[in-house]
């Protein structure tokens, strides 16, 4: 995503912090469904949307791919600079049956993970931790500045020890990340083990983590014809021909002049 986008540090670092919790969040959906999340405001970054489903199939983009800013000190990115003194976080959940919830929560912390845990405790009343990771590490000798990302987001159970649940939620905080470093090569069941060293520890199920977009030629020419024949007809006048370009995926679509000449005549529009 980065490598398609040209995608800056810092922008980069926040998309695959988001595009790791829309995995989180899409492996909660139930069914064939999809979950999306989208941030917005008033920082250089000016926002992001990225959404999920329960096979793990993330997409996603930032509005501006420009930002480099780091803050602090050694590699830790502060966001509060790039996102802004406001903004909001909005979650939208498939139900099936084509209904839809949308939820938001004001941007507090200025911290995705912890904003995020701020949505959870709001909209869904349920208490979260979630660690959302992005180290560096050395990839062919040289330092790559997204050599690990990862994302961990643990829920209690009704009923649950809640102390217990508080606690463990500060442990894993503390040691994901020199655990991801250590364990990450081995893959996710191998880092949750070396997090987990419980003797009940089991995992439940496996699914691999890939992007894809649901952008095609025609999506493109039926979004043509919702404009109408006016537009159409100015379109073509002014330009010649349509051009568009996929914000998730950056593939770009040119529809020559003769095929919206011929979507005119045919009387569809």
């Amino acid at each position: 995503m980065r490598d398609s986008h040209h995608t800056a540090p810092a922008a980069a670092a926040l998309l695959s912090q988001a595009l790791t919790a829309a995995a989180l969040l899409g492996a909660l959906q139930k069914g064939d469904s999809r979950v999306n999340l989208q941030v917005e405001c008033d920082g250089p970054l000016r926002g992001l949307f990225v959404d999920g489903d329960t096979s793990g199939l993330v997409r996603g983009y930032v509005k501006n791919t420009l930002v480099e800013y780091v803050g602090g000190g050694g590699d830790q990115y502060l966001w509060r600079p790039v996102l802004g003194n406001k903004g909001f976080l909005s979650v939208l959940r498939d139900l099936g049956g084509g209904e839809h919830y949308r939820s938001s929560v004001e941007l507090e912390h200025f911290d995705l993970a912890a904003d995020l845990e701020r949505y959870f405790h709001q909209s869904d009343q349920l208490p979260s931790r979630l660690v959302l990771a992005q180290l560096p590490a050395q990839v062919d000798g040289k330092t790559e500045s997204l050599g690990v990302v990862a994302g961990l987001l643990i829920q209690p159970l009704p009923g649950a020890d809640l102390e217990a649940f508080q606690a463990l939620g500060e442990r894993l905080r503390h040691d994901a990340p020199s655990v991801l470093l250590a364990h990450a090569a081995s893959g996710g069941a191998a880092v949750l083990r070396a997090l987990l060293p419980e003797a009940d520890f089991e995992v439940m199920s496996r699914y691999p983590l890939r992007f894809g977009c649901s952008c095609s030629e025609d999506r493109v020419k039926r979004a043509l014809l919702a404009m109408g024949r006016e537009e159409l007809q100015d379109l073509l006048e002014k330009e010649g021909q349509a051009e568009a370009t996929c914000q998730f995926c950056t593939t770009r679509y040119v529809i020559p002049g003769e095929e919206i000449r011929s979507m005119l005549a045919s009387g569809t529009v």
